[in-house]
């Protein structure tokens, strides 16, 4: 296969995780802790395969994993519940602010002042995420999804902060083989279900959520970085929400809106916008 196509494949894979919000009869928390453990086995056999054990380099990278593993948890968390208060075209279309939020958070931490195409491009996602919401109330369950799907690009974009900074030497792989196994552990206390009391359809489906749709497209994401720009990588990035919103489409159902399509076409505009601008500067 090749790169490119492993690529999209790994993109178009990322998108689907949005449709198990809605296929598994399971509160945010409990889908995210269930698809943690069983990624972090995946990852940890992937990464004990590849460099031969899983030790970090410095006593100071355990703590920043821990930093990660909050931020990464809390972000999955949020994403899932987003979907599942309004719809996976809401929810990803939402989420899908992070690239903007990135741009626009950095320079903040570098104290230096925010470029004025970063803040139209601000404005642009603004309107997006106004144009998904049907009321401007959190008694409106739309409402709630969008405000979650934004509050899970932030928790993504600090994640994605923090990892640049403090964690950049490390492999994808071997990333999150911490961070979803230290993210089972923080959210085992507010499981509310047991594994036992699923049928075995749904035990399939987690299953397929964790390796296939979670441990497959990092493993595939690391080997393509290796092997094409970071600035296509970042760009077919981009599809994730047309990949997600097409096969919620398809497999559930879910057609958006023409509100919701223009919104979103926004959002993602303004994202496809800001990783051309950002790479042609790096």
């Amino acid at each position: 296969m090749s790169p490119l196509l492993q690529l999209h494949l790994a993109v178009l894979l990322f998108g689907g995780t949005a449709l198990f919000s809605n296929l598994l009869p399971l509160p945010a928390t409990d889908i995210t802790t269930f698809r943690a453990a069983i990624a972090c086995i995946a990852l940890s056999l992937f990464t004990l395969k590849r460099r031969g054990h899983l030790k970090l380099q410095r006593m100071w990278d355990y703590g920043v994993i821990l930093i990660l593993s909050i931020l990464v948890s809390s972000h999955w968390v949020t994403y899932f519940a987003a979907m599942q208060f309004a719809n996976v075209a809401i929810g990803m279309i939402a989420f899908f602010t992070y690239p903007v939020m990135t741009v626009v958070a950095e320079p903040l931490l570098n104290r230096r002042a925010i470029p004025l195409k970063d803040l139209a491009n601000g404005l642009m996602v603004l309107i997006g995420i106004a144009l998904l919401m049907p009321v401007p109330s959190l008694s409106n369950d739309t409402t709630v999804g969008v405000a979650l799907g934004v509050l899970s690009a932030a928790l993504f974009t600090a994640r994605n902060l923090v990892q640049k900074r403090y964690f950049s030497g490390y492999d994808g792989a071997t990333t999150m083989s911490y961070q979803t196994g230290l993210a089972a552990l923080l959210l085992l206390p507010f499981v509310t279900h047991s594994p036992t009391e699923l049928s075995n359809y749904h035990l399939g489906l987690l299953l397929l959520l964790a390796l296939v749709f979670t441990a497959l497209p990092h493993a595939m994401m690391a080997q393509s970085l290796r092997q094409l720009s970071a600035k296509t990588v970042s760009l077919v990035g981009c599809l994730q929400p047309l990949y997600g919103v097409s096969l919620a489409a398809v497999i559930l159902g879910q057609l958006p809106n023409l509100q919701t399509l223009i919104g979103g076409t926004l959002v993602v505009a303004a994202a496809l916008i800001e990783t051309q601008q950002s790479r042609k500067t790096h």
